[in-house]
């Protein structure tokens, strides 16, 4: 028992030491197991301050590269209503100067044959005082009625014209009505073919309609279809006239419009034998500012505003065929007029 006793006095010390130096251990363990811990948290803290500083320079950045889109997008859309605007007038020019020539004739009948009538008055008066008139007025009557007659069919040409340019001109209302698609390729085939006559008098080619009478109307917009006519038409006259320019005197200049029904669309078709495209060509020619006219004869804007018109104004397709050196034909298709339930 003493040596036991002995052996747990000289035992207990020890294991005491040992407990206090595993607590010691365990403690600084613990404490640097903290100071790590706090040390990640200072470092995660500044990395999320770097973090918030790049977000923050990042979306300011963002902020400022959005409004620069937005202000530029506000130009580019007003830069595409100056364009817009800018060939409509162009159109507008063009037709102006060829129609205000063509205007003229009708006007010059009407002054004319009213000059003469005025005079055929005069007679018919001095004719009067005679005793034996009968025959002399008679004959008189008759020649003042049909210069009358010639005077107020001039006159509705010459105000036929005018309203034709003025309907062409009239700024549209985006609202779209039932529109007779044969009576619109007509009116601007007549307004396109004045104004080529009108600048070259000695140009002469044929031009012949396939108009189907059984077309039914179609919703559109009518002053945005008939600029996409006239365009079409216009370089048609273009195309058959630079043909002419090369070919030998055989060559008979050719355009026709053609209307008809198709897959439950509304189809209206310029054709013409002049220059034709190539196939090259015919990939871009409804890309913006994209012209084979030489420098001041074309905006390059026409094809791809008659593109627009078509398409995402009214939901149909514009398209081309066309065989370099033979012909170009143009084909628009749009839907019919949707009924009223």
């Amino acid at each position: 028992m003493p040596v036991l006793l002995k052996m747990l006095l000289l035992i207990g010390p020890l294991l005491l030491l040992l407990a206090l130096a595993i607590v010691v251990i365990l403690v600084r363990g613990q404490h640097r197991q903290l100071k790590q811990e706090r040390e990640k948290q200072q470092l995660l803290a500044q990395q999320n301050e770097v973090l918030e500083q790049q977000v923050a320079a990042r979306t300011a950045e963002i902020v400022a590269q959005r409004n620069n889109l937005e202000q530029a997008l506000v130009e580019l859309r007003n830069t595409q209503t100056q364009l817009v605007q800018r060939e409509k007038m162009a159109s507008l020019g063009e037709l102006t100067a060829g129609i205000a020539h063509e205007i003229q004739n009708p006007l010059n009948f009407v002054n004319n044959f009213a000059e003469v009538s005025g005079e055929l008055i005069s007679e018919l008066e001095a004719e009067q005082q005679l005793a034996s008139r009968s025959a002399a007025e008679t004959e008189l009557v008759t020649d003042l009625k049909q210069n009358l007659l010639k005077i107020t069919q001039h006159g509705h040409r010459a105000a036929a014209i005018v309203r034709g340019m003025l309907e062409h001109s009239r700024a549209s209302t985006g609202q779209r009505q039932p529109t007779d698609l044969n009576l619109l390729a007509e009116e601007y085939l007549q307004l396109a073919y004045q104004s080529l006559r009108a600048k070259n008098k000695t140009f002469n080619l044929t031009l012949t309609t396939h108009l189907d009478p059984t077309l039914e109307p179609v919703e559109a917009v009518p002053q945005e279809i008939g600029r996409v006519l006239l365009n079409l038409i216009t370089n048609a006259f273009y195309a058959v006239q630079q043909r002419q320019k090369h070919e030998l005197s055989e060559y008979q200049p050719e355009v026709t419009i053609t209307t008809l029904a198709s897959l439950g669309k509304a189809v209206l078709k310029i054709y013409d034998n002049g220059i034709g495209i190539s196939e090259t060509i015919q990939q871009k020619i409804f890309q913006p500012f994209f012209t084979t006219k030489p420098t001041g004869e074309g905006t390059g804007l026409g094809l791809s505003l008659s593109y627009d018109i078509i398409t995402k104004g009214h939901g149909g397709t514009l398209t081309v065929r066309s065989e370099e050196g033979h012909f170009t034909e143009f084909v628009i298709s749009l839907p019919y007029a949707v009924p009223t339930p």
